[in-house]
């Protein structure tokens, strides 16, 4: 099955003091820091309604990874055996698509204040959606 007009287009980008891939812990749980994400113009309608507190899933888009990559070892652990990257959370993936489970600490304007947050600096923001509790 194909899809002619698939296409992702960047709502933002991530300010953070993660600069290099190194960096980066494995999840957002493992000590990840603090992060503001700049929602570009076009998008700021889209933020109506989020306030300071809320659980937010982030997409970005992980724009350094390796699309070639279809088996890795978890957590980049030789010693691990080889799985498929659909078993794992690794960002090297056919769609490097980052999902980042945050909570919003402060939105000025188009600047969203999130922790925590594992991506690098300058990453693309696909979306933002929010945690929906199944009470």
């Amino acid at each position: 099955m194909e899809c002619d007009d698939m296409r992702v287009e960047a709502i933002g980008k991530v300010h953070s003091p993660l600069k290099k891939r190194e960096d980066c812990p494995r999840q957002g749980f493992e000590d990840a820091p603090e992060a503001e994400i700049e929602i570009f113009p076009a998008f700021l309608e889209g933020l109506d309604g989020l306030e300071a507190g809320r659980e937010l899933l982030v997409l970005t888009w992980l724009h350094l990874a390796d699309r070639s990559v279809l088996q890795v070892h978890p957590r980049r652990n030789p010693e691990a055996p080889l799985k498929g990257v659909f078993a794992t959370r690794s960002p090297a993936r056919p769609n490097p698509i980052g999902l980042h489970r945050v909570t919003l600490l402060e939105r000025e304007g188009g600047r969203l204040r999130v922790a925590p947050l594992e991506a690098l600096d300058g990453t693309p923001v696909a979306d933002i959606k929010p945690v929906i509790d199944e009470r």
